[in-house]
């Protein structure tokens, strides 16, 4: 079975995402937005797999980086979200949005 969301909302401060094995992820936003996996914030792998341009050691945040402005579904495989201090360039796979997160069993 190919892992994907059936529902996914903002729930105060987390993101929570019902998924289609029946297991729901929350994740805090703060750690969501800390965890983007784009060039910019987790830098980019050379051709020997080395990290290059990494940012996130140094990156600074407002606080408004940690407000979810909307998100979207790319191409049946990734989530994309907007935060309200503009960034958007993160597409967390579902595999990624999984890994990350503490999946609960529903009953």
């Amino acid at each position: 079975m190919r892992l994907e969301p059936i529902n996914v909302q903002q729930i105060g401060t987390e993101l929570a995402i019902r998924w289609n094995d029946g297991t729901e992820s929350y994740l805090d936003l703060q750690f969501l937005r800390r965890a983007c996996p784009c060039a910019a914030c987790g830098g980019e792998p050379d051709v020997l797999g080395n990290i290059i341009g990494s940012r996130r050691g140094g990156m600074s945040y407002s606080d408004n980086s940690f407000e979810l402005a909307g998100f979207q579904i790319v191409g049946g495989y990734a989530l994309q979200p907007t935060w309200r201090d503009g960034h958007s360039t993160g597409i967390y796979s579902f595999q990624y949005l999984r890994r990350i997160s503490q999946p609960v069993t529903s009953k």
